[in-house]
């Protein structure tokens, strides 16, 4: 995107205005499960219809369209996924990113209504939020398992937590940092804590790595039931963004109060510069927490250094680590 140096063209203009038709092309070959029919066996239009019970003529201009894109080779009238697409756009692949790419397919029908969450200052995402809909819930958790996967190996073996005995995962979801994080400390323990509803996703990830000896689930609200208490590490990935300032520093204050001394808390959000305008996705993700939330928003990383103080953490740091989509972690130590 060009808004990093203001040299926008008109083709970047209307790049950005009509980019709706590649999302919308993706999202429904995910939905279709169209790469799963095509990650191994070369197959026609025709023959892809048949499988997943859709038009045929319909079937193959979707099917060029993927094409053109790149995620599908072209053979005469015959098509194949392309390895990339094979390795994360098919169910039968480990590496599977569908259901991050579905999370963002529930959301579409909020942002077409930007404007009415602009005009009023206030949400406007109702059935397709994922705490009322199960198969966008699945789509929400397993799409946070998609994505700390790629990065959560690499931050456990990056943040030191050596001598750490207990972990706190907190709002963890189905728990990808604190298995990570357990993996990578083989002397750790770690409790996640999230809403009833996570239970099922969070016991079947940590079963997938047998891990269920040190790592368990407890549920409840974290706004507003009691914490269990007496840990060395509080974890809190992408928590922050989905309440305003005063829930933010109240939540903190009752994280803090779950650290032994001398443990520490760490948070990781998409990091606003302290100007509020760049970069540009957790710009972006602050428009998509107006869109869900009545008080959410991105913070920077000064604004999330000044909550963390407030609530009774010494010597904030931001990790010196390069995350994408302008992530970052700041981490302080409990007196």
């Amino acid at each position: 995107m060009q808004s990093e140096t203001n040299n926008w063209t008109i083709p970047d203009l209307l790049q950005i205005a009509g980019g709706y038709w590649s999302t919308c092309a993706l999202h429904t070959a995910v939905k279709l499960d169209v790469f799963s029919s095509l990650d191994s066996d070369a197959r026609s239009a025709a023959d892809v219809a048949r499988l997943l019970n859709t038009d045929p003529r319909a079937t193959g201009m979707l099917l060029d369209a993927l094409a053109a894109l790149g995620l599908l080779e072209k053979r005469g009238e015959i098509y194949v996924a392309t390895p990339f697409a094979a390795q994360h756009l098919s169910k039968n692949a480990p590496g599977y990113l569908g259901h991050i790419i579905m999370h963002h397919y529930h959301l579409m029908p909020s942002w077409a209504r930007l404007d009415q969450a602009v005009t009023s200052g206030a949400p406007v995402r109702e059935n397709d939020s994922h705490r009322d809909n199960e198969t966008a819930r699945e789509s929400f958790l397993m799409g946070m398992f998609n994505l700390a996967s790629l990065l959560a190996p690499r931050i456990a073996r990056e943040v030191p937590l050596s001598g750490r005995r207990t972990f706190l995962d907190l709002g963890g979801g189905p728990g990808t940092y604190a298995i990570h994080f357990c993996m990578a400390n083989p002397e750790l323990t770690a409790v996640i804590f999230d809403l009833p509803t996570t239970r099922t996703f969070a016991e079947a990830t940590i079963a997938r790595f047998d891990l269920e000896r040190r790592i368990s689930f407890t549920a409840g609200d974290y706004h507003h039931d009691p914490l269990p208490s007496g840990f060395d590490v509080v974890w809190m990935s992408h928590v922050l963004h989905m309440d305003g300032p005063p829930a933010c520093s109240a939540l903190l204050r009752k994280a803090v109060d779950t650290l032994n001394p001398g443990g520490v808390l760490m948070v990781q959000e998409f990091v606003l510069q302290d100007t509020k305008d760049g970069p540009p996705f957790p710009a972006l993700f602050s428009l998509n927490m107006l869109l869900g939330t009545e008080t959410g928003r991105s913070y920077s990383e000064q604004e999330l250094a000044a909550m963390m103080a407030e609530a009774g953490l010494k010597d904030v740091v931001r990790l010196a680590l390069e995350l994408p989509n302008g992530a970052g972690i700041l981490c302080g130590r409990n007196a």
